[in-house]
């Protein structure tokens, strides 16, 4: 196996967060939204690590792009202002290196719609480009992006191999995220009934039907279970201590999905210091990482 650290924002150690703070470094609390993606690809010979984040709160609405650098401990950051007041400022273009070869950013958010979830849901894109290939493509201008970017699909798919978000509700917590075969999206309701006559319970379920169904959460409050999705093997682990036994907005309930695509190897029992495998010899991007992990925090608002 190769191992691969995937480097992030996400996973870095609360030593190096405050030894070296950045204005990029994100701060995830009550009332930030963000979703956070880290991909794999093929840039300049070499696996790179390339993180996204979309962020937004009552003052800011940030993407922020983080590409992996091999060769050094400070990784590329770019970071594209959604809130600003200048027109042209969402629209743009950065250059960087990656080890001695160029990459390109390119974005177009003039015409993004938006819902109440940080990224956009239509209209926009995001390139990223090296040596003439279209290394991610996020967005769904495609056409678009090719012709400003004069470059070409690349030769080895991008994958995603992590994912987190966070979510607000007072019962109901509904998002979507790529679980089992290919890269289909699949709806996720979490149901939480904490207060009433009954004992607390909790309810996933994942394309409208209850795949896990949790009883006296005041004692079953932390927990796993593995799912089927579209037959491969889905391990859902939860946390929702702080929604039991501390008080509002003191903290998040904490979801993850972990989907070994092999069919082999355990979950360490941690929350951090998460890493990324990809096997070597195999002739593909999507055949060659192994694992995807999903980190739902979802914060119960009164």
């Amino acid at each position: 196996m190769i191992k691969l650290q995937l480097e992030s924002e996400a996973f870095m150690n609360q030593k190096q967060l405050e030894k070296n703070p950045t204005e990029e470094t994100v701060i995830h609390k009550f009332g930030e939204d963000f979703v956070t993606c880290i991909y794999v690809a093929k840039v300049a010979k070499n696996f790179h690590a390339i993180t996204t984040t979309w962020s937004k709160n009552l003052t800011s609405h940030t993407l922020y792009i983080v590409v992996e650098n091999l060769s050094e401990e400070t990784h590329f950051t770019c970071k594209i202002d959604l809130k600003s007041w200048q027109f042209w400022g969402k629209k743009g273009f950065k250059s960087f290196k990656v080890g001695e070869k160029r990459a390109d950013i390119y974005w177009d958010l003039r015409s993004a719609k938006f819902s109440s979830r940080p990224e956009p849901v239509s209209d926009y894109y995001v390139a990223l480009v090296s040596e003439g290939e279209m290394i991610l493509l996020l967005g769904d201008q495609n056409k678009e992006a090719f012709k400003r970017t004069k470059s070409r699909p690349a030769l080895m798919d991008v994958v995603l191999v992590h994912k987190k978000e966070t979510v607000y509700a007072k019962k109901y917590f509904c998002t979507r995220t790529m679980l089992g075969q290919g890269k289909k999206q699949h709806d996720i309701t979490i149901e939480c009934v904490i207060s009433g006559p009954s004992d607390p319970a909790m309810w996933i379920s994942v394309d409208g039907t209850v795949s896990i169904r949790i009883t006296n959460l005041h004692w079953r409050f932390r927990g796993n279970e593995t799912v089927f999705v579209d037959n491969v093997p889905v391990e859902i682990f939860w946390d929702v201590h702080d929604w039991l036994y501390s008080g509002p907005h003191s903290g998040p309930g904490t979801f993850i999905f972990k989907q070994d695509n092999n069919g082999s190897g355990k979950l360490e029992r941690k929350y951090s210091n998460f890493e990324g495998y990809i096997s070597d010899g195999s002739s593909d991007l999507q055949s060659a990482c192994t694992e995807f992990w999903y980190f739902l925090y979802a914060w119960k608002i009164e």
